[in-house]
Order: C-alpha cells, then sequence, then structure tokens
C-alpha cells in the first residue's frame, strides 16, 4: 500500500512556491528532527563500522576568522565531539581521528603547549560526556607515549580506565602518532616473538601483522575523510587504506565540517558500494 500526501494551495500560490515551503531554506536552517530524518533514511543503506578523519584545518580556521591558533584548535575539539555524535547516531560502531602527529611537536612551542593543555583539559571531559556514556563508547589513544609528558600520560590513563568496560562502541584518538611508527612498533612486537620463540618466521603474514597495530580489534576501515581541501593522507592509517576503503577530501577546514556534509558522504559511499538493505519504510 502506498501512501500519498497532499498539499492544498489557494489559486495564487505556485507548485514552486509550495513545494519550496516544505524543505529548509539552507543547510544552516536543518532542523534536529529533519536531521534525524535524514539519518534514518539513511540507516536503510549500507552503514560503515569503521570511518577515520583527518581533523585538519583547525589553524587556518583560526587564520580566517581572526582568532588565536589555540582557538581554532578549541574549536576542532568541540566539531571532534559533534562529528562523533552523528556518526554513533547513524550506527557506525568505530570512530578513529588523527588529533596530533609526531610530525606536529616540531610546531612552534606556544602551539604545542596550547595543544597539550587542550588535551589535559578536554579528554577526561570528553570521557564523561553524555554521548560516550549514552553509546557505551570505549574511548583509546592510539600513539607512541614516549614523546608525551608524564602528567599528560596519567590523564590519558585515567581517561581509558574510565570507559574500558564500555563495549558498544569506540573511539580511537590518534595522538602523538604516524602510521610509519605504528607499522614499526608491529614488526618490533612480531620479532620479539620470534626470538621468544612464540612464533616462527614462516608463521608471519598480513594478519599477524594487522592484530600487532594499534587498531587491532577494530573493523576494516571503510571510510577515511579528511578536511582543509588536502589531498595526502599524512602518514594516516595507511595500512588500514586498503583497495575498498572509501577516501573523501572535503574542501572545508574542520571546525567547518557539517552534518550536512557528513551525511552527504555517507551517500556517496552508499551509492559508491552499490549496497543497500531490502527493508520496508513502513
Amino acid at each position: 500500500m502506498s501512501t500519498v500526501s497532499t498539499l492544498t494551495h489557494d489559486s495564487k500560490t505556485t507548485d514552486k512556491e509550495v513545494f519550496d515551503s516544505t524543505i529548509p531554506s539552507s543547510p544552516k536552517s536543518l532542523s534536529k528532527q529533519f536531521h534525524e530524518f535524514l539519518i534514518k533514511i539513511l540507516k536503510y543503506g549500507k552503514i560503515p563500522q569503521h570511518i577515520g578523519f583527518i581533523m585538519d584545518g583547525n589553524r587556518r580556521f583560526a587564520r580566517k576568522i581572526n582568532v588565536q591558533t589555540a582557538e581554532g584548535h578549541y574549536r576542532g575539539f568541540l566539531k571532534m565531539e559533534e562529528v562523533l555524535d552523528i556518526c554513533l547516531q547513524l550506527g557506525i560502531k568505530v570512530v578513529t581521528v588523527y588529533a596530533f602527529s609526531i610530525e606536529n611537536f616540531k610546531r612552534p612551542k606556544e602551539e604545542v603547549d596550547a595543544l597539550m593543555h587542550l588535551a589535559k583539559t578536554k579528554l577526561i571531559e570528553l570521557c564523561q560526556s553524555k554521548t560516550v556514556k549514552k553509546y557505551g563508547v570505549c574511548v583509546r589513544i592510539l600513539g607512541n607515549m614516549s614523546y608525551v609528558s608524564q602528567d599528560l600520560r596519567e590523564v590519558i590513563e585515567e581517561a581509558v580506565e574510565m570507559t574500558k568496560n564500555n563495549n558498544r562502541s569506540i573511539l580511537n584518538v590518534c595522538f602523538s602518532y604516524t602510521s610509519r611508527d605504528e607499522i614499526t612498533n608491529s614488526v618490533k612486537s612480531i620479532v620479539k616473538m620470534v626470538e621468544n620463540k612464540q612464533i616462527q618466521v614462516g608463521d608471519i603474514n598480513e594478519n599477524l601483522i594487522e592484530q600487532c597495530l594499534f587498531t587491532h580489534g577494530c573493523p576494516p576501515l571503510e571510510i577515511l575523510i579528511r578536511t582543509s581541501g588536502e589531498i595526502r593522507l599524512s602518514d594516516f592509517l595507511l595500512w588500514q587504506c586498503h583497495q575498498d576503503c572509501y577516501i573523501h577530501f572535503e574542501n572545508c577546514y574542520w571546525p567547518e565540517f557539517s552534518i550536512w556534509k557528513m551525511l552527504q558522504i555517507i551517500l556517496e559511499y552508499q551509492l559508491s558500494n552499490k549496497i543497500t538493505r531490502k527493508k520496508s519504510f513502513f
């Protein structure tokens, strides 16, 4: 049975005016209810189980709106929380974000110090947020902690401990991270297993390397999104970006990334896969 909705109007009202009155005038005017409706529609298609974000453009965004660099990074943190909530509403189980590269330690000391302070003050707040509690998010910090100060390592350990028993979804925060360092760490772990006679050289294969990566236990990466218009991966999840991973480069700074852009990317991913679940809307 099909349902037909009818709009009535007087003779002075054009069909276009009636149609225009049923949709938002711009993406910014999308209501929460309309967001939820779009999310519900997209969930009838294939939803990725693991999505990654290169959150690029915080500094350029700060220059664009004429504020301090630290404010740009703060806006970026708020956007991460917002995007995480959208992902979890869609049913995405694992979100991996590039928060801070090992290479970023080469930036001006003032900027690095501000980022470390932001991490210390906001990480615990994130773990106590409504989103993390509502969706049972296990927060994991992936990276080389030898570059990180002792006081920040203690905060990281506390944050991880707070959410370790959450088992419905995962937020991987790549901090003090590069993919080359991750792969190197994996190789070292395998060498140690060989030396300890836990495995033989012939046992080494792709699956073993993956089991020793920081992202072990996570489903395959299905979408990677980079903001700021840069078309490069910047040493992020290089192993995980397999041939079936859908990579999208968005021409906006990370704090400007919107739910509208996110939902468009999910739709593009679904169309590229040409896979939809056969469900009835009613």
